[in-house]
């Protein structure tokens, strides 16, 4: 059992490593044969050395532009004769010419310097040990270009997830050499909605996972990870419930080898340790040409990518900035073929699409002078109807914001309730003892797939609200945020509320060919979008606030951009609850310290939600006509 739970995490690992390298995926080439490796300390101007990785073409006919990517996840493969089979985002790269720079992070496999969890920018500098992830990309471009031979002085960085957020650094106060810069699944908001947090609520799989890999105490450099955590099992819903309170798990599992985990648990609210780890009031004076890339089923990273393009649009009005969106998970974009996700078909090859006449086109035009670029400001997938759109800007204009309504007798619709007066609700029994999964699989790490995964495993349990609309009678497409707003009550002091949007597939949808798993199509519940929020982060993330035993409040928060068609003869379904384990951590229903609380604080609530009155629930989406 303990070895097939490591052989499990170890496929988890491999899995993030290729998504944010891009080392999968790709066709064969020649790396050995066509360049030369070579590898260097680069010192900073602190005089930390990071090691660095440099791949330079063999023909010097030519000269050729620089493509830098930074990761805290290695460089390698290490030594001189050790050759990657892969260069650059996609194949085309190295069959075109670039010259490649992998770098460490510092503190991180033989770079050196210590690491630090999204280490904050530092925007007054004022000597040679005030550095950041900023100055650290500077000054390995100011290195390269007076150290690598044969460079035709224009440099792109591109990188996704944490390699993402790296690139976003690497914008502010640019070196003027940097022209193009693609920051794809970055990391902003560890609070509000990247990664650790969602709108306050805990990630806990991810977190747990995440930190154990990445951010263990390290004695000096290193060419490998730390070792694989052993869960002992492959059920990752039973692991975390037996583990019980958060406060376990540094005194059984982590033995403050993980720092930064008890800094988390230190700061249960959005305070100056998470403000100052947030990148994007720095975007200003943009000068590289952007590319952002988000994943509509990213479970990761979608905040970012979004919050990232809306800022460089705020302050750079005259900056080439395009989003694009397309139906992928974290990472998906850069190795995957992108036709289809789990049980949902999309109908094309929007991976190879966006990797040939996206992303190439972007960095060979700003990089090399070659090409005729034609991005539109917004390129985004339209799931549903299986198309690529391009829209002057994000939301679309045309959009029409409309309420949807839930309705009693579990209905949904447009139209508000035809008797709104009396104290409609309903209600259900949330216990953390038996919290709703966030899958139907057994699983440990909770992966991506279940961001489109088949619902109806959720829907038949008592502790969730399903409300639906009757049959389509035409499209409806929705384009932009998604806002939820509930009137709810419970007889605790705190709840967590998870809000999903579901495209339910017609009763008689065919099933997909090949269909090695079985799954019936037919009344699937596509999950769409999802989101959750902890009562208590209501009005402020920084001063929570207890709910009141019985009394309704208002609760509201966005489940984020979608871009979907729901199909004539589909129903649009919404799903209310409050667990989401173990992605999210479980809520005592108390207001309380959750990151302290005891096992015993845990307690049973009844929770309403309201749809009736001056108390009706709705989500908020924009149509499009």
């Amino acid at each position: 059992m303990k070895r097939n739970s490591k052989v499990l995490v170890s496929v988890w690992v491999l899995l993030f490593l290729a998504l944010s390298t891009g080392l999968w995926g790709q066709e064969a080439y020649d790396i050995r044969s066509n360049y030369s490796k070579s590898e260097h300390m680069v010192p900073m101007r602190d005089g930390i050395r990071l090691f660095t990785i440099v791949y330079a073409p063999k023909d010097a006919s030519q000269k050729y532009p620089i493509l830098l990517h930074r990761t805290p996840y290695g460089s390698g493969p290490y030594g001189p004769d050790a050759y990657r089979r892969s260069l650059g985002p996609s194949a085309d790269f190295a069959k075109e010419g670039f010259i490649f720079v992998y770098q460490d992070v510092r503190g991180q496999f033989r770079s050196e310097g210590d690491f630090v969890v999204m280490r904050p920018i530092r925007p007054d500098k004022r000597n040679k040990a005030d550095t950041d992830e900023s100055s650290d990309v500077y000054d390995t471009i100011e290195w390269l270009l007076k150290n690598v031979p044969n460079h035709n002085g224009c440099v792109g960085q591109w990188g996704i997830s944490y390699p993402g957020s790296q690139t976003v650094w690497g914008m502010i106060e640019a070196h003027p050499a940097l022209k193009a810069s693609s920051p794809q699944a970055p990391a902003i908001d560890m609070f509000i909605g990247d990664d650790f947090h969602h709108n306050g609520a805990f990630r806990l799989t991810y977190t747990f996972g995440w930190l154990l890999g990445s951010a263990r105490v390290r004695k000096g450099p290193a060419d490998s990870r730390a070792p694989l955590f052993d869960y002992g099992t492959p059920d990752g819903y039973r692991f975390f419930l037996k583990l019980g309170s958060l406060v376990n798990i540094n005194e059984r599992y982590l033995k403050n080898e993980v720092p930064t985990w008890n800094e988390y648990m230190e700061h249960p609210d959005y305070d100056a340790y998470w403000e100052r780890q947030n990148p994007v009031k720095y975007l200003k004076n943009i000068r590289p040409a952007v590319l952002n890339v988000a994943g509509w089923f990213d479970a990761e990273d979608f905040y970012g990518p979004l919050e990232t393009y809306r800022n460089i649009e705020k302050y750079n009005a005259s900056n080439r900035s395009t989003i694009v969106i397309g139906p992928w998970l974290h990472g998906g974009w850069a190795s995957m073929p992108g036709d289809s996700l789990g049980d949902i078909r999309f109908g094309s090859m929007t991976g190879e699409y966006f990797r040939q006449n996206v992303e190439f086109p972007f960095f060979k035009y700003y990089l090399k002078d070659q090409g005729d670029l034609k991005l539109p400001e917004t390129l985004v997938f339209v799931t549903g109807a299986n198309e690529w759109k391009s829209y002057d800007r994000w939301p679309p204009a045309q959009a029409e914001v409309k309420n949807l309504y839930l309705q009693a007798e579990g209905k949904l619709s447009f139209t508000p309730p035809s008797s709104p007066a009396g104290e409609g609700f309903d209600s259900f029994i949330s216990d953390p003892a038996k919290p709703v999964p966030f899958s139907s699989e057994t699983r440990l790490s909770q992966g991506h797939l279940w961001m489109v995964e088949d619902q109806r495993f959720a829907s038949t349990r008592p502790d969730v609200l399903v409300y639906e609309s009757e049959l389509l009678s035409e499209d409806v497409t929705i384009a932009g945020p998604i806002t939820a707003t509930l009137f709810v009550s419970t007889t605790g002091t705190d709840a967590d509320w998870i809000v999903k949007l579901i495209d339910v597939y017609p009763g008689n949808a065919p099933d997909n060919t090949p269909n090695p798993k079985g799954v019936r199509m037919g009344d699937f519940q596509m999950l769409l979008a999802g989101e959750v929020i902890r009562s208590r982060y209501r009005n402020s993330f920084s001063i929570p606030e207890p709910l009141v035993p019985d009394q309704p409040t208002k609760v509201e928060f966005s489940l984020r951009d979608r871009c979907h068609r729901f199909l004539k003869g589909h129903r649009i379904m919404v799903q209310v609850q409050s667990s989401w384990f173990p992605v999210i951590d479980r809520n005592p229903q108390k207001f309380i310290n959750i990151y302290k609380a005891k096992d015993t604080d845990f307690q049973k609530a009844t929770h309403k939600v309201y749809r009736s009155g001056q108390l009706l629930s709705h989500l908020k989406v924009g149509i499009l006509r």
